[in-house]
């Protein structure tokens, strides 16, 4: 979801089905951690949090345009 721009962990919660947020917090940090996305956190009450991919995140789209691609060509629509 981060490859459409920068996001709210909210928006991220309910974009991505079946995690909870305790695996989503663990992902987003192992992310950051690898460089792959920034998080900017707003002094604000209740604190806001965004994050978003960094040049090294963006440049894993076009692989995963391709594998999505070759999902879409091999994998029956109905399995």
């Amino acid at each position: 979801d981060l490859l459409t721009g920068t996001k709210r962990f909210s928006e991220l919660m309910r974009s991505v089905s079946g995690i909870t947020q305790k695996v989503l917090t663990s992902h987003l940090r192992n992310m950051e951690a690898d460089g792959l996305l920034t998080r900017k956190v707003y002094p604000e009450v209740p604190p806001k949090v965004e994050y978003s991919l960094t040049e090294k995140g963006q440049s894993i789209m076009p692989i995963l345009q391709e594998i999505c691609k070759w999902g879409h060509e091999h994998i029956p629509e109905n399995t």
